[in-house]
């Protein structure tokens, strides 16, 4: 799998994008701020349907454009498709593949497989749970539309819940037909919470458990000498949602699971105004022998996870079949010596390659490829120039 052409339009800091790619690395050498990681980042969005940097999309259309363009040619064994992605500020982005209208945005899930290194990576050890589930739902868009759909319509209930919760106290207070009034529409949402969480759930734990052990054989490769990792996914209702052998449970079993802690903690949550159960507060237990990588890796270890991480995502992808387009961010810049060198031989056999630097000197000595530079004109538009082929030394 390889894009062959990338088109934007109004993306961040480009006005105009039009580059045909091929099945090879490509190096976008600029300075930092003039808009090499907004490439990737459309590429990225085009996996994930989502940014990796903000959580809105009104960020990525160019100061006073009304859309934004992210057009892409995708080969895949001998087929190419076309995807295109109108990104609005507000309201629903439109999206045609084939130049047809797709209602269902789903549906294109899969159709672009990559997989991003980039320095935020880190963030993945030494941050909060969120970023933990965000990479474990990257995970799990590998299983196909169907998984992304459970996501998007637990986010959507798990929505309409919480903002009936931040009024149920005082209702409860009230008594009478508004308490029962809330009682009975919290018995229906925790229902739709449960049975969709369940699917959630067990779509994370099985593509953790399937990413287990390429994470640690990467990371064994990266840190030889140092101790072993694992990873496990940590649902917040407890163990129970997993058998003896750490495969999940039937999705029925999950959610009863789920109906039960949401009964014991109906009172907390009316009292507090917010959802407390559900895959929402899960997170990804992290490991270097029995301790966690948050707050007892050092510096280096905590680079070597969160490459193996990435790593282990690129392995699950090959194991569907899939050679993912694989991007480096600008991530050998924040790598020692020994580092850059395993990740740059790990990914030298990649389909295609698309890699941005500040400096060519930031790339290990083997990393060669089709050069591209970015430039930031006056009006803080992005452009780009293909200077062919870098020397070899």
């Amino acid at each position: 799998m390889f894009v062959r052409r990338l088109q934007l339009r109004d993306f961040r800091s480009w006005h105009e994008f039009d580059v045909e790619l091929a099945a090879e690395p490509t190096i976008l050498v600029g300075r930092n701020g003039f808009g090499k990681t907004n490439v990737l980042e459309a590429l990225y969005y085009l996996t994930n349907l989502r940014s990796h940097r903000v959580s809105s999309d009104a960020a990525l259309v160019a100061d006073g454009a009304e859309s934004a363009l992210i057009g892409t040619t995708v080969q895949n064994d001998g087929r190419e498709l076309d995807l295109e992605i109108v990104v609005r500020p507000s309201g629903a982005n439109k999206i045609t593949l084939g130049g047809r209208p797709i209602r269902r945005h789903r549906e294109v899930i899969g159709v672009l497989r990559s997989v991003m290194f980039a320095p935020e990576d880190l963030l993945l050890i030494r941050g909060e749970p969120a970023e933990r589930r965000r990479f474990v739902d990257e995970l799990v868009v590998g299983l196909g539309p169907g998984a992304v759909a459970a996501k998007a319509d637990y986010d959507r209930v798990l929505r309409q819940r919480a903002a009936l919760l931040k009024t149920a106290g005082s209702a409860m207070r009230r008594g009478g037909a508004d308490a029962e009034s809330v009682i009975s529409t919290l018995d229906v949402w925790d229902g739709q919470l449960a049975a969709l969480g369940a699917q959630v759930t067990a779509n994370r734990i099985n593509v953790v458990n399937a990413a287990s052990p390429h994470f640690a054989e990467a990371y064994a490769a990266i840190a030889p000498h140092s101790r072993p990792a694992s990873i496990a996914y940590r649902s917040a209702v407890g163990p129970a949602v997993v058998d003896e052998d750490g495969a999940p449970l039937p999705v029925d079993g999950i959610e009863q699971v789920l109906l039960t802690a949401l009964a014991e903690a109906r009172g907390k949550e009316i009292d507090r105004g917010v959802c407390l159960v559900g895959p929402h507060r899960d997170d990804l237990d992290i490991r270097l022998g029995d301790q966690l990588g948050k707050g007892y890796a050092s510096h280096g270890e905590s680079w070597s996870l969160a490459l193996a991480l990435r790593l282990a995502t690129v392995e699950l992808a090959r194991a569907d079949g899939v050679e993912p387009v694989i991007m480096l961010d600008d991530v050998f810049a924040e790598l020692d010596a020994r580092r850059r060198e395993h990740l740059a031989e790990f990914t030298a056999d990649a389909e295609q390659l698309l890699i941005t630097a500040a400096v060519p000197e930031d790339l290990p000595a083997g990393v060669r490829g089709r050069r591209l530079s970015v430039e930031m004109t006056e009006e803080r538009r992005s452009t780009v120039s293909d200077d062919s082929k870098m020397e070899e030394p």
